[in-house]
């Protein structure tokens, strides 16, 4: 059985979102960009942030975990076994230090993240000041040692919610360099597997 060329993205702080730029911008652009099947992997959080019913509309495959009786067949084994790639964007500082580096598994997207033997890649995002922290780069250092891609964010202005105004800070990456990173990827996931 061939695996599907699948991408699984994660957006704001427990808020996931498969293939989108957080804010909407490439949201469109990146869905039909890939062969295969998108899915999208919202936690419970993140579906009362935006509806998966809107993410069902740029994705194959929307998963939430929040309805027990799909349990047996959408759960983090099965995901982690049917993806060809996984995408965390943007990478918040908690799913960088509180999990996945340190191997926690609180909710089905970092139980995905531990249990998949398919590249991760991290496209972080936060605050500069976040980003800064020796805490947050031992655990970025702990992730690339582990065989991850951690993507070096660029800093420049980013609309900060909480501030109501813009800020200068690692941003997520533009949709070309996004399609272009996992692209890239994928190419040499599949270079690596023959």
């Amino acid at each position: 059985m061939s695996r599907t060329r699948t991408l699984i993205a994660r957006s704001r702080e427990d808020h996931v979102l498969a293939n989108v730029q957080l804010e909407g911008r490439g949201m469109v652009a990146l869905y039909g960009q890939f062969h295969g099947t998108v899915t999208v992997l919202m936690t419970h959080s993140a579906t009362t942030f935006l509806p998966a019913s809107t993410m069902g509309r740029f994705a194959d495959k929307v998963v939430t975990g929040n309805d027990a009786s799909t349990w047996a067949r959408e759960n983090h084994a099965s995901l982690a076994a049917e993806h060809d790639v996984f995408v965390v964007l943007p990478a918040t500082a908690n799913v960088l230090s509180a999990a996945a580096a340190t191997g926690a598994a609180p909710n089905m997207l970092t139980a995905t993240i531990i249990a998949t033997t398919a590249p991760v890649v991290f496209f972080p995002v936060m605050s500069a000041q976040m980003w800064a922290k020796p805490a947050i780069q031992r655990n970025v250092a702990q992730l690339r040692e582990d065989g991850h891609d951690v993507i070096e964010p660029a800093v420049g202005p980013r609309y900060d919610v909480a501030l109501g105004n813009f800020v200068q800070s690692p941003a997520p990456p533009s949709p070309p360099q996004f399609i272009e990173t996992v692209w890239k990827r994928l190419a040499a996931n599949a270079t690596d597997s023959r």
